[in-house]
């Protein structure tokens, strides 16, 4: 988390009021019962987190909950996200984070493998024989009324080829405005590729905040930005 000095960070480290992010991508059918075990081991230590948990912290700066926070994050939109991870954590009771490539969700199915292939989403073995490998945006509105759903770009583009105002408008903004249109909910934060951290470009923060985005989140932090 970020806004915090480096003696409040230290003492919230000391005193246990810190969040865990744990991030995962593909989760087949053949790995099921071993996410099961992590998220089990995960929940005995920590306390899912959710959104409004998350709105709290950084609003009053205290930390309500009594043990520390855990978010896992499972990134791309993978149909294995939702009919693997998305199951096991509602049977543990743990709030997820879904970044999802608006895209890939809305590519025809026929074209999701090329997709993939042409946009840095890895594939396992398991899914070389599947029609369908991306989760359906039905799929999205019905994880939404557990979960947190945000947009992880459209096309799983890198910050530094967003350059242009159309790049800004594809990759930033219409991601937000599909997920809110298909959820009827915000979708609260930007998950750029390689896990880009706010503060990298100017003009990059500035889109991200002009779209509305409260959160940026990276592979070092969640940061609220609004």
């Amino acid at each position: 988390m970020t806004r915090l000095g480096f003696d409040q960070y230290t003492t919230a480290l000391d005193e246990g009021r810190h969040l865990r992010v744990v991030n995962y991508h593909n989760t087949p059918h053949a790995t099921a019962d071993q996410l099961r075990a992590e998220l089990t081991a995960y929940a005995a230590a920590f306390t899912s987190v959710t959104l409004e948990d998350l709105d709290r912290y950084f609003t009053t700066g205290a930390w309500h909950l009594d043990r520390p926070g855990f978010i896992p994050v499972f990134y791309e939109g993978y149909l294995n996200n939702a009919t693997v991870a998305a199951p096991i954590c509602d049977d543990l009771g743990i709030t997820a984070w879904f970044p999802v490539i608006t895209a890939f969700i809305d590519c025809p199915v026929a074209e999701q493998r090329a997709f993939a292939d042409a946009h840095d989403i890895d594939l396992v073995e398991e899914e070389r024989s599947l029609e369908r490998i991306a989760m359906t945006w039905d799929q999205v509105a019905e994880l939404s009324e557990r979960h947190v759903i945000t947009p992880h770009t459209a096309t799983h583009e890198q910050v530094a080829k967003i350059v242009t105002p159309e790049d800004f408008e594809r990759e930033i903004v219409a991601p937000r405005a599909a997920v809110e249109r298909v959820t009827g909910r915000e979708a609260p934060a930007f998950v750029a590729l390689y896990g880009t951290p706010h503060g990298t470009s100017p003009d990059h923060d500035r889109a991200i905040r002009d779209a509305g985005y409260r959160y940026h989140i990276s592979n070092t932090a969640i940061q609220r930005i609004g």
